[in-house]
């Protein structure tokens, strides 16, 4: 009896140790033992990671790009599309991000191209300089072929993206200009008498999209739009 016991002992032993690991259990503890970038120089690296080139990371502006160019640059697209909302200033601020990245796309070419040339100029063996810097070129193209494939996909998705958003964009203003026109002067109506009425009035209740200050804007420009044709008959 204790011959067999001490079989059935071992055997289960070696059963044990025949086991596979269990790879749920050693990636929790590996989980465990990693703590990540301890130093704060170390987490920047960690969170620049995402970054890579400026193309598809979250943060537009890296930290070598100018950012009262980049402020400049968001402001011009603001002035151009006249936002009136949170969504339409989310879509114009979209379309400027966007932009930014393509001009960046534009600016690696250029440099990547610009230092090809520079490196590839003492292989090229002529005297002619034009000649040299085509050859160079030329060189610096198959050798950066990867590279500049890279770089036309990336403009390609982001072109896409920026088509798409100022297309919703365009649509948007113009539903709300198209609500402006058949029903802004029906609110200016029912709120020109409640104001007669000395009564508070709430846009929003009777339907309409407008708050009470778009109405009141309206209504100024309305009013400077008849002095100028007054004075121009």
């Amino acid at each position: 009896m204790s011959d067999i016991s001490n079989n059935k002992f071992a055997n289960g032993e070696a059963s044990s140790a025949n086991k596979p690991p269990n790879r749920a259990e050693i990636n929790r503890a590996n989980a465990q033992n990693s703590t990540g970038p301890r130093t704060e120089a170390g987490k920047q690296r960690s969170s620049l990671n995402a970054l890579r080139h400026g193309l598809t990371g979250q943060t537009v502006v890296l930290p070598s790009d100018d950012l009262a160019a980049y402020k400049r640059h968001c402001q011009e697209f603001l002035d151009q599309y006249q936002p009136n909302n949170k969504l339409e200033t989310h879509l114009t601020q979209t379309i400027a991000d966007l932009s930014w990245r393509l001009n960046r796309i534009a600016a690696i070419e250029t440099n990547m191209l610009t230092v090809g040339i520079s490196e590839q100029s003492n292989s090229v063996d002529t005297e002619n300089d034009p000649v040299r810097t085509a050859f160079a070129m030329a060189k610096a193209f198959r050798e950066q072929s990867q590279a500049l494939a890279n770089l036309s996909m990336y403009e390609h998705r982001l072109s896409n993206r920026f088509d798409k958003a100022l297309k919703q964009l365009h649509e948007l203003q113009a539903e709300r200009r198209n609500q402006v026109l058949f029903t802004m002067p029906k609110a200016v109506e029912v709120f020109q008498k409640h104001k007669a009425k000395g009564v508070p009035y709430n846009p929003i209740e009777d339907g309409f999209v407008f708050s009470e200050r778009d109405i009141e804007t309206y209504i100024q420009r309305q009013d400077r739009k008849n002095q100028v044709n007054r004075a121009t008959q």
